[in-house]
């Protein structure tokens, strides 16, 4: 790639998805975007970047975008983050909510793994698997995949083998909906939720974005909420009504839940 396409791929990221993406990062932008190149029949990256440098087509310039927003994702990544979830965070929720259902969204979850390691966590206390996350797709992985932070007991109570492949049970599937959002667009659609988790995810947006995102966020939260960052991450410099959760690091909820988990 020339630096010209290294800008153009990296300005279209800014824009379209608020990714920031250093275009002097010239082997992560050709790896990336090698593989976009050959699925659409380009001999370089060179003619694919002239084609969306002239045409613009929509779905060129997603699928350019779409390259660049891929993140590393595995089950129960940060073991913590879920023991804390599974101990105080969604028992509290439920016993808040009554007969109501707990809306729980995993926002940019990747391929997955993060939104069904929640399901499963429903799945396995009865207590909690009463409250179902919405129902939707399903997940088929890898050896290698289901070896990232899956125990076997994980493993074999939740996943049937596929050939080469594991594929989750249908009770786990049947407990997730997916939906394609664009985090830097109007989000007030999507309605109120009891639990968002966006992590490892604000430290690779422009900083207009990263503030736009989180508050966006923060506003979806309905009262006793809690939405979950990276555990290095914060709120620095967005304005919303969360506060962090003493101890328990990338956790904020509004102030009357920081103070009952006070």
């Amino acid at each position: 790639m020339t630096p010209f396409d290294r800008d153009l791929a990296a300005r279209l990221c800014a824009d379209r998805a608020g990714l920031r993406i250093d275009p002097d990062k010239a082997y992560l932008l050709e790896s990336r975007l090698a593989p976009v190149a050959r699925r659409e029949g380009f001999g370089s990256l060179g003619e694919l970047m002239q084609v969306v440098r002239d045409r613009g087509e929509e779905r060129l310039v997603w699928a350019v975008v779409e390259a660049m927003a891929v993140s590393e994702s595995s089950f129960f990544r940060d073991p913590g983050v879920f023991d804390a979830l599974a101990a105080e965070t969604l028992p509290a929720l439920v016993q808040a909510r009554g007969d109501q259902p707990v809306r729980i969204w995993s926002a940019a979850c990747g391929t997955g793994q993060e939104v069904f390691s929640l399901a499963m966590l429903l799945e396995e206390d009865p207590a909690l698997g009463e409250r179902s996350l919405e129902k939707a797709q399903a997940g088929l992985y890898s050896q290698f995949e289901v070896q990232r932070g899956l125990p076997a007991r994980r493993l074999l109570r939740h996943f049937e083998k596929r050939d080469e492949m594991f594929a989750l049970s249908p009770r786990v599937r049947q407990m997730v909906r997916w939906r394609r959002v664009n985090l830097t667009e109007d989000l007030g659609r999507m309605g109120g939720f009891d639990l968002i988790l966006c992590r490892h995810v604000a430290g690779g947006l422009t900083e207009a974005a990263r503030v736009s995102v989180l508050k966006s966020l923060a506003g979806l939260l309905d009262p006793g909420g809690v939405l979950v960052l990276g555990r290095s991450e914060t709120l620095e410099g967005v304005r919303t009504a969360l506060s962090a959760l003493a101890g328990r690091p990338g956790l904020f909820a509004h102030p009357e839940a920081v103070r009952a988990a006070a």
